[in-house]
């Protein structure tokens, strides 16, 4: 189990003793998908928060005529999951599947509670990344509305250019709420304005 991108990113927040760092990794699973499975499915409940060691993951709503739109990609050092249906222990809205062979680490509900009682501090660690998840979900929201297509496209690529090379374009442009054809056009736009 490599935990050291975890404790190295908990670190971030708060400072956890040697002992508590113990304890902490004796209630994480470590576990491997190959590219193209599920972390987890829509309809099921989302059993694991999930912090990305390795790989590509996307974070998808599949609708009633089996169009993926993407509302999400996690990479390295970010966390991943169905929050909604964790939290509540409910049936998950969203599928999270493996766009690279990738590794997690895997906090289960039952788990993280228990964690809560034994290092009460990673509570607060958990409360400061899901605001920071929920600020960041709130200007996403606000930047679709009022700003254009090619404003969202380069606005990702100058936050996520680690991501632009990973995942296919059509991925891309369902991330954006576009066509794969209108994006292949945006692209070849900024292409002739350089």
């Amino acid at each position: 189990m490599n935990a050291q991108p975890l404790l190295a990113y908990i670190r971030n927040y708060i400072d956890l003793t040697e002992e508590e760092e113990t304890i902490l990794l004796s209630r994480v699973n470590s576990r491997k998908y190959l590219k193209g499975q599920f972390v987890v499915q829509q309809g099921d409940v989302c059993r694991y928060e999930n912090f990305v060691v390795s790989g590509c993951l996307k974070t998808f709503y599949t609708d009633q005529e089996g169009q993926e739109h993407i509302v999400m990609f996690a990479v390295e050092n970010w966390w991943t999951s169905d929050l909604g249906s964790f939290i509540t222990q409910t049936p998950a809205y969203y599928n999270v599947q493996c766009l690279e062979n990738s590794e997690v680490m895997q906090f289960s509900y039952e788990n993280l509670e228990q964690l809560y009682q034994e290092i009460p501090k990673l509570e607060r660690f958990f409360r400061i990344i899901l605001q920071k998840a929920y600020v960041a979900s709130e200007k996403r929201i606000i930047q679709n509305f009022s700003s254009t297509a090619k404003e969202r496209y380069l606005r990702f690529r100058a936050q996520y250019p680690q991501i632009e090379q990973r995942v296919p374009q059509y991925m891309i442009a369902s991330y954006l709420g576009i066509t794969k054809e209108f994006l292949s056009k945006l692209r070849h736009q900024l292409i002739l304005e350089q």
